[in-house]
């Protein structure tokens, strides 16, 4: 029997496995309870990376243009004595923490998720060389 054929064999009798051995009756859906029917591919796990990779690019692009706006506004506004100014910074400080928030997250998000698919893709590599049934047998003839 092929490593293809045993793979097949041993997906198809787990197949009717759940998540915390939670029994497929009795609903699914949110919270703590239910049937989880839930499946991911490495194909998914890459384009939600890509996508958390390409709003890092065009979030940090973008967020910041404003700084040297902000920086010549509110100099110029505390310099005509409005408290507006430091407002304004306070408000730019908030924003510049919170945008680099995002890009933080963003990039452990694609980071993480592109460690997953290749760990996934190395882990599978290893069994299918190493995990055959029939290579284990025949050194126990």
């Amino acid at each position: 029997m092929s490593f293809d054929e045993e793979w097949s064999q041993v997906r198809s009798e787990t197949a009717a496995m759940r998540l915390n051995s939670v029994p497929a009756e009795g609903g699914g859906g949110g919270g703590g309870g239910g049937a989880s029917d839930y499946k991911v591919t490495s194909a998914d796990l890459k384009a939600i990376g890509n996508e958390a990779q390409e709003l890092f690019h065009w979030f940090e692009r973008d967020a910041f243009h404003a700084g040297a706006q902000t920086d010549t506004a509110a100099k110029g506004l505390d310099g005509d004595g409005f408290l507006t100014g430091s407002a304004m910074w306070t408000m730019w400080d908030t924003w510049r923490g919170q945008a680099e928030a995002l890009l933080s997250a963003c990039a452990h998000i694609h980071n993480h998720l592109e460690d997953t698919v290749i760990s996934h893709t190395n882990h599978e590599e290893v069994l299918v060389t190493n995990f055959s049934m029939s290579e284990i047998d025949k050194h126990f003839k």
